[in-house]
């Protein structure tokens, strides 16, 4: 005779219920069927999340936002539609490393936080870091710092050979009126005389003009100026820069794998003294 289930539901009922062979196969298939859910949610996760260099990898192109109208950091030829400039060189070198094509996105300074939250490319090809932008969208470490240098012409510039040889009365230095350079030429020469012209004139024509000894720009327009006008020459080294400001790439905000992975590139880089190759290229910055 089969033993019989009690019809009284007391505790030792309850306890040959849960004990008894069919419901010990019953839990032991609803465990195994919350680990497999276990395991399933988080794969599904996983797959809605994958990080920006896992997609870059599977899909073996980097897409790069850039604008083309930054000399000499990013300038686009109208005939070919190629780029080249400093930023350009870097991006490549990037993808290069990666092991991926890159392709370059025509980009706007005004829609740059647009086209990285949008998902239009990985990562812009460099700007400098604000505040404002980095309330939407991540920013790599620094890979650059722009700042502002002094300009002679190559005659004038045996005599002053640094920012303190400006600062003196015999040594007028000629900006663009309503600039914020006027107001660092001010704050960083108060003995020498300041000059504010008004357009179309410029600090550098003065300079070139014999009527002014010294104008003050950023590093970067520097760079463009020498090229354009090679009598024009910066004062020191790019380290005696004034007024900083950090160049960085911009990136989704939220993607700690992806922004590692750059900011790994990016230390990786200078170390090996690339960024520096790169800034004696584009920028005229003397080592």
């Amino acid at each position: 005779m089969r033993p019989t289930i009690p019809i009284s539901i007391g505790k030792s009922s309850i306890q040959l219920l849960t004990e008894g062979p069919i419901m010990k196969k019953l839990f032991s298939w609803m465990a195994a069927a919350a680990v497999v859910a276990s395991l399933a949610l988080p794969t599904a996760s996983w797959a809605q999340t994958k990080s920006r260099l896992a997609q870059i990898l599977e899909r073996g192109t980097l897409r790069v936002g850039t604008t083309g109208d930054f000399n000499p950091m990013s300038i686009k030829d109208t005939a070919t539609n190629q780029y080249t400039g400093f930023d350009v060189e870097a991006m490549q070198q990037l993808a290069a490393d990666m092991g991926v094509k890159i392709e370059f996105v025509p980009a706007e300074w005004a829609t740059l936080v647009n086209g990285i939250v949008s998902d239009r490319f990985d990562i812009f090809s460099g700007a400098s870091l604000s505040m404002a932008r980095a309330k939407t969208v991540a920013f790599s470490d620094p890979y650059l710092f722009a700042g502002t240098v002094p300009m002679v012409s190559k005659k004038t510039g045996a005599k002053l050979t640094t920012w303190d040889s400006i600062n003196n009365p015999n040594v007028t230095v000629a900006v663009l009126m309503g600039t914020v350079f006027e107001q660092q030429a001010k704050a960083h020469f108060p003995k020498a005389k300041v000059r504010s012209v008004e357009k179309p004139a410029t600090g550098y024509q003065e300079v070139l003009a014999g009527r002014a000894q010294v104008t003050i720009t950023s590093n970067v327009e520097a760079a463009t100026l020498m090229k354009t006008y090679p009598d024009l020459q910066v004062v020191g080294s790019s380290n005696d820069m004034r007024n900083k400001r950090p160049f960085a790439y911009p990136l989704p905000q939220g993607d700690e794998v992806w922004l590692t992975f750059v900011n790994n590139w990016i230390a990786l880089k200078s170390a090996e003294g690339y960024f520096g190759a790169l800034e004696a290229k584009w920028l005229g910055a003397k080592k």
